[in-house]
Parts: C-alpha cells; sequence; structure tokens
C-alpha cells in the first residue's frame, strides 16, 4: 500500500481549540505541503490528512502534544459490511514485507468503552488477512496495526454501531510524555502562576520555536516558558519586574513547605532537565521601559503578561523631580512602582514585537477578558502584526484567556485603536464580578434559612428589621452608659 497518502490524526480530548493552531504551525514550521482540514465540529477526536507523506506526518508528531498517534488509513467504512469488503478488497495491494514481518493490533474506541473480549473478538472478525500478515509479537513487533471505531460525540445517545471505522498501520506517537517529563510536580522551583507544561509546550510550538533560535519572555516569572523553548533547542533569555521571584525570594507555593531550598532558581530548572546550555540568563527589568539595544531582535516572543489577579500589573513610576524628601543626591534610590493599564500594557508589547522581532517571527501571548465580553473583534491589534490564532481556555468563574499568536508582517506600523478594548479592564471586572456573586449568594443563604425557620414555626428578622433591632439596642447601651 505504498502509494496511498492518506493519515488518521488522533487527538487526545483537552485543550480542543488549541489543536489546530498547534498542528498548522507545525506544518509551517517543517515546511510541509498539506491544508488542514477544519474540522467541524471541532470537538471530533480525530481529522483526515490526504495527500502528505510518511515522514512529513512523523514531523508532526514528533513535536505535537496535542496528538496520540498517527496511522496510515489503509481502509475503512461506515458499517461493518462495508468496513470488511473494502478491507478485503484491498488486501491484494498490501506490501508483500509484511508477511515475513511480526505484527499486533490495537484496537481503539471513541465514546464508547469496550472490555478485553470484545476488542479480541473485533481482532478475530479481520483473521482473513492472516494470509498476508506475518506472526504475532505483542511485545515487540515490527509492526503494529490499528483498528478504529468512532460512535460520535453524544455520550448520552451512543450509537449501538459505530458511524465510522478505520484499519491500517501505526506510524508514530504524538509528544503526550513531554508535559509529564517538565511536570510542575517535580519541577525544581515554580511560584503561583507557573504555565501548566502542557501549554507552554502548545505556546512554544505556535511560536516556531526549532534549533539556534531566541525566544524572549519578558514576563517570564518562574521561567516556565524559558523551558520550552529550550525544550525545542531554541536560545531562551528572560526578564520581570518581580526581583524577589527571579531570584526565588518569594513564599514557596507547594503545600507543607515552609522555606524555599537554598538551589532553588531558574537555572535549577534548566539544569534539571540539562538545558543549561541554551539558558542565556534572566534579568530584573520593567517592561514600561525595558533595557534592550535598539537593534537586538529575536525569532520569538512568548510570554504571560500579569492580569493583575495573582500578580499585580505594574510598572516603575516615573517622576520629573526627587522629593523634597530624600536626604541627600546620593541616598540609595529604590524606585516605587504604580499600576499598569492593561490596555496599556499589550499596545506596549504589541508594539515591543514589531520592533524586537525578526520578518515573519511570532508573538505568542495570554490575553485575559470576562465571559460576556469575548468578541473576536475585542484582541488588541497593530498594522505590522497579523493575528494568526485565537484558541479560548475556560478559567474560574465567567472568566476565559485567549492565547494570541501573532506574525510580523512588516517593519513599521501602528497600534489600530479599538473603543471596546478600552473599556475591558479585566481586573477590576473580575472582583466586581465576585463581588456581586458573593452578594447575591449571601442574599439567597439568608432568604434559605428565612423559609426553613417558618416551616419550623420560628419567625427570623429580615434585615430591615434586624438592622431597626441593632439601631436601638446601640442607642439604649448609649444612654445606659451616659446615665
Amino acid at each position: 500500500m505504498a502509494g496511498i497518502k492518506k493519515f488518521l490524526l488522533l487527538f487526545a480530548q483537552d485543550f480542543v481549540e488549541f489543536r489546530y493552531p498547534e498542528i498548522e504551525s507545525l506544518i509551517k514550521l517543517f515546511k510541509i505541503n498539506v491544508e488542514v482540514p477544519k474540522v467541524t465540529p471541532i470537538e471530533r477526536p480525530y481529522w483526515i490528512l490526504e495527500n502528505v507523506s510518511e515522514s512529513d506526518v512523523r514531523k508532526i508528531a514528533s513535536r505535537s502534544v496535542s496528538l496520540r498517534w498517527v496511522a496510515e488509513i489503509w481502509s475503512s467504512g461506515t458499517s461493518y459490511d462495508e468496513f470488511h469488503g473494502n478491507v478485503k478488497s484491498s488486501m491484494s495491494s498490501i506490501d508483500g514485507k509484511y508477511k515475513n514481518e511480526s505484527f499486533k493490533f490495537m484496537v481503539e474506541t471513541y465514546n464508547k468503552h469496550i472490555k478485553l473480549k470484545q476488542r479480541i473478538e473485533k481482532i478475530e472478525t479481520m483473521n482473513y488477512l492472516d494470509s498476508v500478515l506475518g506472526t504475532i509479537d505483542l511485545k515487540n513487533p515490527d509492526n503494529t496495526f490499528v483498528y478504529f471505531e468512532y460512535y460520535g460525540l453524544d455520550d448520552l445517545n451512543v450509537p449501538e454501531h459505530p458511524e465510522d471505522i478505520y484499519f491500517g498501520k501505526w506510524i508514530a506517537d504524538g509528544q503526550r510524555d513531554l508535559f509529564n517529563k517538565i511536570s510542575l510536580k517535580t519541577r525544581k522551583f515554580i511560584g503561583n502562576t507557573s504555565m501548566d507544561p502542557q501549554l507552554s509546550i502548545l505556546m512554544a510550538n505556535q511560536g516556531l520555536c526549532k534549533p539556534n533560535d531566541l525566544m524572549f519572555d519578558p514576563f517570564c516569572g518562574t521561567g516556565s516558558m524559558l523551558i520550552a523553548g529550550a525544550l525545542f533547542g531554541s536560545y531562551v533569555i528572560g526578564m520581570d519586574i518581580d526581583y524577589l521571584t527571579l531570584h526565588a525570594k518569594t513564599k514557596p507555593s507547594r503545600a507543607l513547605q515552609k522555606v524555599r531550598a537554598a538551589d532553588e532558581s531558574i537555572r535549577a530548572n534548566m539544569e534539571q532537565y540539562n538545558l543549561q546550555n541554551l539558558y542565556l540568563d534572566v534579568f530584573v527589568g520593567d517592561f514600561a521601559n525595558y533595557p534592550l539595544k535598539e537593534n537586538l531582535t529575536f525569532d520569538s516572543i512568548i510570554c504571560d503578561p500579569p492580569y493583575g489577579v495573582r500578580e499585580g500589573l505594574l510598572k516603575v513610576e516615573k517622576k520629573e523631580r526627587r522629593k523634597f524628601t530624600a536626604m541627600t543626591e546620593d541616598a540609595i534610590h529604590y524606585p516605587s512602582l504604580s499600576d499598569y493599564k492593561m490596555t496599556n500594557l499589550f499596545h506596549d508589547l504589541l508594539n515591543f514585537s514589531v520592533k524586537h522581532l525578526k520578518m515573519d517571527g511570532r508573538l505568542v501571548c495570554w490575553f485575559p477578558i470576562p465571559d460576556k465580553f469575548y468578541d473576536d473583534t475585542i484582541f488588541p491589534k497593530h498594522s505590522a502584526l497579523k493575528l494568526i490564532s485565537t484558541s479560548r481556555q475556560q478559567l474560574i468563574g465567567d472568566t476565559s484567556r485567549i492565547l494570541l499568536t501573532y506574525e510580523k508582517i512588516a517593519e513599521t506600523g501602528e497600534i489600530v485603536q479599538n473603543d471596546a478594548l478600552e473599556n475591558v479592564d479585566f481586573r477590576m471586572k473580575y472582583f466586581t464580578q465576585y463581588d456581586k456573586e458573593r452578594k447575591e449568594t449571601r442574599h439567597k443563604n439568608h432568604q434559605k434559612n428565612l423559609d426553613e425557620a417558618k416551616k419550623r414555626g420560628i419567625r427570623l428578622m429580615d434585615k430591615s428589621e434586624w438592622k431597626k433591632y441593632v439601631n436601638k439596642k446601640r442607642q439604649a447601651e448609649a444612654m445606659e452608659k451616659d446615665s
């Protein structure tokens, strides 16, 4: 079946919206000439790639963390009779080499769990392949063949028979083990905002990180994005305004850990994963007034800007003159910090990227947003940057964050003004929302207590009556004290 160039890509069921941007980015990275299918609905767990070589799909699998495995499709059908008929008719085209090689079967189903006995029964229905395949070896086979059944997406109404059935040869697994390798559970140095390893790798893929590139994170924190970029061979450098975080002087984030170990640091993390040769350094700096040379360029800028919730939106305050309270001209100055409006931060980030990215370089960053304001038109834009993709991750409550991927298309340009963006203050709306929710919850609980007491024949005072009672009591106590 050497002439067939059709492959099934089976994905894991997490971060569904990130699949397409990641695969599309990898296709660009490896310069693969193939059209990425726009699968609908996006929750469907598999794609079919046509007219692509095996070496190309192996390249995709060598980087993708969304992908579980890839298989070359030899036959398919929408019913058992059609499927088995198609497999039998294609047996004559199976390469004769497989007769002299060992194999095993891998049976996969989606949206329907089947037991081992049922899996074996499905394999036995294909015993007609014995004439063209070699011997079975379950431990170390030369080839693995895939039998895959798809039962749709509705887990409440699973059909009796599969909607699609596929048979083919396993080609490669995705890199799902990679984010376990850099798990936060075993990482030497972490903080409150350390990025999920899978997301940091997705960001590195969308940033097109590759060997000998230079990647920069201007809000590096504990260095999660630096690790992800270095995993794919990029040299990495980071900056952050928080001295205590960069130098591991903050309170430990792990439960039961009272003090940080003496060797906790971003460098220690890089050494833990044997990436120290790609680690240039990190430095303390204010992004609103960054200390970088004008002609310094990066291949990618990958970051998670602060939202003002767990980490403050801060910048160094600019002052026109020295305070009169300063004792002497040569006194040590500790600069104070002021609020950094989120809109200004993202405008600065886009301008910085246009100035310091190479042409076709990518900016990958998170943009937080309350769900009720979610709209494709609200994202910050720049005339010299093309917004390549947006992927949404649901956060706690009615809030989300969107992974934005930009590509530099011009050397100069300007911010595209967006009135809708100016009205979205994520920090204010985040806390206002929860203040309102807490008030509503307290009101509901109070009303519930009143209703339950009424059922027991007890009358409780409502809020207005309780306030009157408290005020009268206070007045009586004050009069008694005066007398």
